[in-house]
C-alpha cells in the first residue's frame, strides 16, 4: 500500500472538500483517514491516502493538487508518507 498524506488549509469556502475529493475519487485514490476544521475563518484538512489505485505518479498527483489549490484558493501540500514520517520524527 503507498500512502500519501495531503494537508488542505486557506480561507473557507464553500466545495474546498468536494473539489478535493472528486479528484481524488476519479483518479482512484482512496481516502482512509480523514480530519478537516475550521478555526476563525481558516479551513484546515489532512488526509492520508491510498494512492495503489492510480495510474499516476505521486509527482502527478502532486502538481495536480497544487493546482486545484490554485485554483479554489487554498494551499494543497502531498507528501509520500515515508518523507512525511522522516520530516516529523523526533
Amino acid at each position: 500500500m503507498q500512502k500519501t498524506i495531503i494537508t488542505v488549509v486557506g480561507r473557507d469556502t464553500v466545495g474546498i472538500i468536494a473539489k478535493v475529493c472528486t479528484y481524488l475519487a476519479d483518479n482512484r485514490i482512496n481516502i482512509e483517514d480523514i480530519s478537516q476544521t475550521i478555526v476563525q475563518g481558516y479551513f484546515n484538512m489532512i488526509m492520508i491516502v491510498d494512492t495503489n489505485g492510480s495510474d499516476k505518479s505521486t509527482e502527478e498527483i502532486r502538481n495536480e493538487l497544487h493546482r486545484i489549490g490554485e485554483e479554489i484558493g487554498v494551499d494543497i501540500h502531498t507528501q509520500h508518507e515515508d518523507i512525511f514520517n522522516m520530516m516529523h520524527r523526533i
